[in-house]
């Protein structure tokens, strides 16, 4: 922005120095990292992986045994119209996917391949499949303990099954404390992660094919311009909450991924003698990798590192919109949420992984020749990032910048509008659900979309990272203690979709579940 931008930069230097201090603390203790054989491995990142590993054990891998049902329930074979809730469970799962989906399948990916090698594309995918575990425990406990206001909206969130299951165990105390740290962090990066970052990231690529410094979104005018627009299209969609997200995001996100898997498949089709190579690099690199940061370790840990941010299991943020479905038997809802680090993950992200690996790009070849000579500081961020995805794509379809752009434009808006309903629940369990209390919260985050296409904050949206995945520390403490909660609760579904199946009406399953209620609860009061 030249001249123009000259106060903007005075303004993010001054935020910038405040919070810096602040945020490499927190970075540092959040993203700490221990050695292994040569290579970091965040503790943060083993802390997620594990309890995915733990869980996929716990529940027999319930996300291959019972994938089958998953989509099923998606396709609404079991729907309920009676159930209480707000919308069904694809609108569901894709409020929720949209919250996961966005610039970190663009370059994040590119990243991981570039430092990590071919074999991180392997890695990602195990993280992902994981990850399907770690999403169905937090997502039915997130509708098992829901709330409903009075005029049917849902609230719901770790901010509510910590606090409500750790009382229901006897630690009433550690859930409310547990239940504020993660509504108050969830909130933070509502804020700066999952709505001043996006914002920013798309305007930048924005500017990169409208003329760079000639682009009128350069200048300081062009920038709010898109910054309110942006902010009156999402303020637009908040104003009708959970319905009206979900109305939203179940014709976009479709139509966003089927457009940038059909591009993928495009560049991969054009060269399609290159795709033996690449399946070949891929899993030869994930145990043999030559030239990469750490060895055959790098390779796993920036696998599952990049897998582990995009889908976000068992931080804590998908329950919030799971909760809302329609459904009067949690574990359903666990079941489909499931699908989403599938889409996310083992779908998107591998495609761009095999995009970038196909293409061959120049960029790409020069951030992996940066690495293999201890170069690779420079191969990072998420400009660099949507670089070597834009230069893969370009190998086939020169006009693809034009299209990424769009892509990166839709995957940001998807993504504000679905953080900002997360936000608004974080900050309701904080303030009140108020009327009064929701409208300040809406006008505070429609103003940082306006402020995300002015500053970068860029400290801030560390410190926000860094926020994010600490809710996950306290998230999956809560997920081991209810999981035996979760173990019922698909005993219970996996009965009734058996009878439904064979069958037997939703009256008939009905009265006897309500039946067998009746005499539990008898011969507990006997004893």
């Amino acid at each position: 922005m030249a001249n123009e931008s000259s106060w903007t930069e005075t303004v993010d230097e001054k935020v910038n120095d405040v919070f810096e201090p602040v945020s490499e603390v927190l970075g540092d203790i959040v993203f700490y990292e221990v050695p292994v054989f040569g290579a970091d491995f965040p503790i943060i990142v083993a802390w997620l992986v594990v309890a995915g590993l733990i869980f996929s054990v716990y529940f027999g891998f319930a996300q291959v045994r019972h994938i089958g049902k998953s989509l099923r329930l998606v396709r609404g074979k079991y729907d309920q119209p009676d159930a209480p809730g707000e919308v069904n469970h694809f609108q569901a799962l894709t409020s929720a996917v949209s919250g996961t989906v966005g610039l970190g399948n663009i370059a994040g990916v590119a990243i991981a391949v570039s430092i990590g090698g071919p074999g991180a594309t392997f890695w990602m995918i195990v993280c992902g499949l994981l990850g399907m575990a770690s999403k169905f425990v937090e997502c039915t406990l997130g509708v098992k303990y829901r709330e409903f206001n009075e005029d049917g909206t849902v609230n719901g969130g770790p901010m509510l099954y910590l606090r409500k299951g750790l009382a229901e165990r006897g630690m009433a105390g550690v859930g409310k404390v547990l239940a504020w740290c993660s509504a108050a962090m969830l909130l933070f990066f509502t804020l700066f992660g999952g709505n001043l970052f996006q914002v920013n990231q798309s305007l930048e690529q924005l500017v990169s094919v409208t003329g760079k410094d000639d682009s009128f979104f350069d200048t300081s005018g062009g920038a709010i311009f898109f910054g309110l627009l942006g902010a009156a299209l999402v303020a637009l969609v908040l104003i009708g909450g959970m319905r009206s997200i979900g109305a939203v995001t179940s014709r976009l996100v479709p139509s966003m991924a089927i457009l940038y898997v059909l591009a993928c498949l495009a560049v991969i089709g054009f060269n399609i003698g290159q795709v033996p190579d690449a399946f070949g690099a891929i899993f030869s690199g994930a145990f043999n990798p030559e030239g990469v940061a750490g060895g055959l370790l790098g390779a796993l840990i920036i696998g599952f590192q990049r897998a582990a941010f995009s889908n976000e299991a068992g931080v804590g943020s998908a329950p919030i919109a799971h909760s809302a479905v329609r459904t009067k038997r949690p574990a359903t809802e666990g079941l489909v949420a499931m699908i989403e680090p599938f889409v996310d993950t083992v779908i998107i992200c591998t495609m761009t992984a095999l995009t970038i690996i196909i293409a061959d790009g120049g960029m790409y070849n020069d951030a992996r020749d940066a690495v293999a000579s201890g170069e690779g500081d420079g191969v990072s961020g998420t400009s660099v990032g949507i670089s070597i995805t834009s230069d893969a794509f370009e190998t086939a379809l020169p006009w693809f910048p034009q299209v990424l752009t769009v892509a990166v434009i839709l995957f940001a808006f998807s993504t504000v509008i679905t953080w900002g309903y997360y936000g608004l629940k974080s900050w309701g369990h904080i303030f009140g659900h108020s009327k009064t209390s929701e409208l300040i919260y809406k006008v505070i985050f429609c103003s940082m979309i306006v402020t995300g296409a002015l500053l970068s904050l860029g400290v801030l949206v560390d410190l926000a990272d860094a926020v994010l995945f600490a809710a996950a520390l306290f998230n999956i403490i809560g997920l081991y203690l209810l999981a035996p909660v979760v173990k019922r609760e698909l005993e219970k579904v996996l009965e009734y979709i058996r009878r439904r199946d064979a069958g037997e009406s939703d009256a008939e399953i009905e009265a006897d579940e309500a039946r067998q209620a009746e005499e539990h609860a008898g011969g507990t009061g006997a004893r």
